[in-house]
């Protein structure tokens, strides 16, 4: 990532979009505008972003569906803001692929806390190569090439929906493991609740309750946990849900 992280701000608001971007900017931010889904597009396809700062409310396409949009064809970094606090529209947003969701009104320094948080969990997935690898290694087959997330002791591949073992190994996983694994990966650092979780990680025809969550739980860590009854990629935070740790040691 750059010193200088590249941000694009899309609201419709031309006085909210000016004055947040003169406050990134002044703050080390390389900071576009875009004024809706359309000309955000045209910025991203001029000059690759780190990460969006989208409104939901945008006349036209939606930002929710942006998002969708945005995270089914890369990887970029979605912060949303909006007036909606309800918080099936925080769970939606943060379903669709957002990294994080910022109600209006937004204190602007709380606001440049939480982009540099979510720049740095993103920087923190992304998986360094083999420091002792001294042939290059083989092309990887369109199975291997997608996405892949450091999980303590193995490694997540989002495209291929599969599990890696420390020693190469695929892990066996069922679906609801796959998708409750999938649902902290693309939140690194972010404490979810058992209900967002349910929300986010459900499989259809599976009974619908809060401490079924907790059973696959403690399946998961079985399996990326180098010690699962002292777990520090998954953890517990008490009285609040489960929180991803990509730096945890492996």
């Amino acid at each position: 990532m750059a010193d200088a992280p590249a941000i694009i701000v899309c609201d419709d608001e031309p006085d909210l979009r000016d004055a947040v971007a003169e406050y990134l900017g002044q703050r080390g931010f390389d900071v576009r505008c875009a004024g809706g889904g359309a000309e955000l597009r045209i910025l991203l396809a001029e000059r690759a972003a780190d990460l969006v700062l989208l409104d939901i409310a945008m006349p036209g396409e939606s930002g929710l569906s942006v998002a969708r949009s945005l995270r089914a064809q890369s990887d970029i970094g979605i912060v949303i803001l909006s007036a909606a606090a309800d918080v099936l529209d925080r769970v939606v947003g943060l379903e669709v692929g957002a990294d994080d969701y910022i109600a209006k009104p937004v204190d602007l320094r709380e606001l440049v806390a939480r982009l540099r948080a979510v720049l740095r969990r993103r920087q923190a997935t992304t998986p360094a190569p083999p420091a002792h690898q001294s042939t290059p290694a083989p092309t990887p087959s369109p199975m291997q090439a997608g996405h892949r997330i450091r999980m303590g002791r193995t490694w997540l591949e989002l495209e291929a929906r599969r599990l890696i073992g420390p020693a190469g190994q695929e892990i066996p996983l069922g679906p609801s493991e796959f998708a409750l694994l999938r649902a902290f990966a693309e939140r690194p650092g972010r404490v979810l609740t058992r209900e967002a979780l349910l929300e986010l990680a459900h499989p259809r025809g599976e009974e619908h309750f809060d401490r079924s969550i907790d059973v696959r739980i403690a399946r998961i860590r079985r399996k990326v946990e180098a010690t699962p009854d002292r777990p520090a990629v998954i953890r517990t935070i008490r009285g609040a849900g489960y929180v991803f740790d990509p730096t945890a040691e492996a």
